[in-house]
């Protein structure tokens, strides 16, 4: 892991990891408000029981931080799992009118907790495109 990928991945990881283990014992109801939400993007969400469906988003949100907290998990690979992440969120965010203004794009005042979830992506993309530089000789 580089030097400066310390704080984009000990930052995003940390918010995704707690995120993930104040999820582990969701009630009922809050699970399924959150499947809901999913559903709008990924309609197969829907298909699952709401305890399942919160099991499941608590164990790829544990997933995700762990992999960006942990040194030894290349920044590519875990740019690639908070691309994927970040994604599904954005998509759920874009595919849920009551999110936006009227555009479709600005954050409503309903849409603001998730439109951070762009910082994410930028994060994950930072992660991936990243590259070594070699030195040149002379």
């Amino acid at each position: 892991m580089k030097l400066s990928h310390l704080p984009l991945r000990l930052a995003t990881g940390a918010f995704i990891l707690n995120s993930g283990v104040s999820k582990l014992n969701l009630d009922k109801d809050t699970a399924g408000y959150l499947q809901g939400m999913a559903s709008n993007a990924f309609p197969q969400a829907g298909k699952l029981e709401p305890e399942k469906f919160g099991k499941a988003l608590s164990a790829a949100e544990i997933t995700v931080g762990a992999m960006l907290l942990a040194p030894f998990v290349p920044s590519r690979l875990a740019g690639l799992a908070l691309a994927a992440f970040s994604g599904g969120l954005l998509t759920m965010y874009f595919k849920t009118p009551e999110l936006t203004e009227e555009d479709g794009i600005r954050p409503s005042q309903d849409g603001i907790a998730v439109a951070k979830d762009s910082w994410m992506a930028a994060i994950a993309l930072a992660l991936i495109f990243n590259r070594k530089h070699k030195k040149s000789k002379k």
